[in-house]
């Protein structure tokens, strides 16, 4: 990580000193760093609307685009991903330079107007080079592990709407229960007892 940005969050930790305000979770020289601001912004009826902001700087920054996630529960989450997408439309003016602590204080100004805007979404994450070509973030999995599914039927509901509102894509895979040879056959493209001689 560059020693502006190292700067950065050193300056972000003296300025975010309330309690909950700042926090750092997750470091790594090969993954850069994530962290968490807890800041408010005057919402459409001028009331404060309390805003989570989830920051993901990766090593290269400030010279890439950090990943940014917005929660609130005063919004909903197509406004977070509405504000998200204008979060990182204004860093793309910043690029080369640290920016965070302007982006925040650009939402606090700014949430009001943003939240009147038509709610869009591209969905699509992606990281800025110097050069001026873009890439996307890459693909990611993500593993949710259920225990003790009483209703089946229901929580493959459950967890392929979870799927749809986040606009995520994958498998759902059933291993260790009744019956499941078929489901895992019919949506993972595999077979059963094939992955059975794997396993033995």
């Amino acid at each position: 990580m560059a020693e502006s940005a190292r700067e950065e969050l050193s300056a972000l930790a003296a300025i975010f000193c309330g309690p909950g305000e700042w926090e750092v979770l997750s470091h790594s020289e090969t993954d850069g760093t994530m962290f968490r601001i807890l800041t408010k912004a005057e919402g459409l009826m001028g009331e404060d609307v309390p805003l989570e902001l989830l920051f993901h700087l990766p090593v290269n920054y400030p010279s890439c685009l950090p990943a940014i996630s917005v929660h609130s529960e005063h919004l909903t989450r197509a406004q977070s991903m509405t504000v998200k997408e204008k979060l990182l439309k204004q860093a793309e003016n910043l690029l080369s330079e640290p920016m965070v602590h302007e982006l925040v204080l650009w939402i606090q100004h700014n949430l009001r107007h943003v939240l009147n805007q038509p709610e869009t979404g591209s969905g699509r994450e992606k990281c800025t080079f110097a050069t001026g070509t873009t890439v996307d973030d890459g693909l990611w999995m993500t593993l949710l592990h259920l225990d003790h599914m009483r209703a089946k039927t229901k929580y493959v509901q459950t967890v392929e709407k979870w799927a749809s509102d986040l606009q995520l894509t994958g498998r759902l895979m059933f291993m260790g229960i009744p019956d499941s040879s078929e489901n895992l056959q019919s949506r993972c493209g595999l077979k059963w007892k094939e992955m059975q001689r794997e396993n033995d």
